[in-house]
């Protein structure tokens, strides 16, 4: 979490204006989940890793890595569509018989599945674009011209306020516990895990309040001023920008028959 803070700030797409970036990936992401498509999705993942990677410089071991931490999660949805039920054998790849059904893969059900697995991973590419290479203030800012409503754009610096708050204490409890061995065995290190998690929480709200009444010492009334960086719009990358969603709607369209 950190790291995708520190390369939010230092990456070499920092300069480019937020509405620029927020609207590439707002519109790619649209293009992704809408048009149903495998090869617009394909396309969605291998156009925003070389945004990433290439042009804002992220090492691509830690790009990768954090493509890696929805597998889990893909993968369970994955296995529940790749195989189908169904009382006739005709048409399966691979399957076998079960209490009177036979369950097993089919065409269909694999294209969807792969179709699927790139969709999603097209979609998270679009979101890692814009979390390592726009801080959450510019998108704010961004946010904020669209008219959000400010008690939303209010929680939302907030809880990411509140992540690091989360992963500094549980970093030093954990730390504390360590040095006096509480992970030695397993049932210590459950033991100490519960203690960690009761303390967490129990640590968390107390530095809420204490920052509640630091801005509250600080003049707050209910809502949060931030500098704005002054960022000038680039007619060249809206024009880039433009043609590569028009190319990826035309893609996907023309694929599906539509034009």
């Amino acid at each position: 979490m950190f790291k995708i803070d520190h390369f939010a700030y230092t990456n070499r797409l920092k300069a480019v204006h937020p509405a620029e970036k927020f609207g590439f990936a707002m519109i790619t992401l649209s293009l992704c989940v809408g048009l149903n498509s495998l090869p617009v999705s394909v396309a969605t993942l291998t156009i925003m890793s070389f945004a990433v990677v290439v042009l804002a410089g992220t090492p691509w071991r830690f790009y990768v890595k954090l493509l890696t931490l929805p597998l889990g999660f893909l993968l369970m949805g994955i296995v529940a569509v790749v195989f189908s039920v169904s009382s006739v054998a005709a048409g399966y790849l691979w399957g076998f018989h079960l209490a009177g059904v036979y369950v097993g893969v089919t065409e269909d059900s694999l294209y969807f599945a792969v179709q699927l697995f790139f969709k999603v991973l097209g979609a998270v590419s679009c979101l890692y674009f814009l979390a390592l290479t726009t801080p959450l203030t510019d998108i704010l800012q961004v946010l904020r011209k669209l008219r959000v409503p400010p008690l939303f754009l209010e929680l939302m610096m907030l809880i990411y306020r509140f992540i690091f708050v989360l992963l500094e204490t549980a970093g030093r409890i954990h730390l504390s516990q360590s040095s006096r061995w509480g992970y030695a065995t397993i049932t210590a290190s459950y033991r100490s895990l519960a203690g960690l998690i009761a303390n967490l929480f129990a640590r968390a709200y107390w530095r809420s309040q204490v920052s509640f009444h630091a801005l509250l010492s600080r003049g707050y009334t209910g809502r949060l001023e931030v500098l704005e960086s002054d960022y000038r719009l680039s007619w060249k990358n809206i024009t880039v920008i433009t043609a590569v969603d028009m190319l990826l709607a035309v893609f996907g369209l023309y694929g599906r028959g539509i034009i």
